[in-house]
């Protein structure tokens, strides 16, 4: 394959198609979430991540899992962790079975303010994703997303 093969080009086109979607959902998700609610788009996937969070087995996350949920590095997400923290929007404790391990729990001010935000955050969304599909090259991506289906 060369800089020219036209399976690269179109590989390319692609992924800046992609790329495009991304950007614009965000920047859409962004602005209405800060204008409404004082968040980001980190931070309220943050609380969404971790308010999924339970008492059971396996059910409390380590940061690393964290970071990777939210697509942060480690040190990002630590950063975020304590930005929401000193908002009151988290608490952070020692693990009982591990004093090496720290989890995070969204605390009550957090769940009311995320139950808050997720509506615009939807309503955000249906409309970035409603101004993509008028675009041709980005409306595949957006039948795409919409048909994808979330694992149980």
């Amino acid at each position: 394959m060369t800089a020219t093969d036209p399976a690269l080009t179109a590989l390319s086109q692609g992924w800046c198609a992609l790329s495009l979607l991304h950007g614009k959902i965000e920047a859409r998700i962004e602005r209405a979430l800060q204008t409404g609610h004082g968040l980001s788009v980190r931070e309220y996937s943050l609380l969404d991540v971790l308010s999924r969070q339970h008492s059971g087995r396996g059910g409390h996350l380590q940061m690393k899992q964290v970071a990777d949920a939210v697509v942060l590095s480690q040190s990002a997400t630590t950063r975020l962790v304590t930005r929401l923290e000193d908002r009151g929007l988290l608490t952070r404790y020692l693990c009982d079975t591990d004093r090496r391990g720290i989890y995070t729990d969204v605390t009550d001010a957090g769940l009311t303010l995320l139950a808050e935000a997720r509506p615009t955050n939807d309503t955000a969304l249906r409309a970035a994703l409603d101004e993509a599909a008028l675009n041709p090259e980005l409306a595949p991506l957006v039948t795409a997303v919409e048909q994808l289906k979330v694992p149980a």
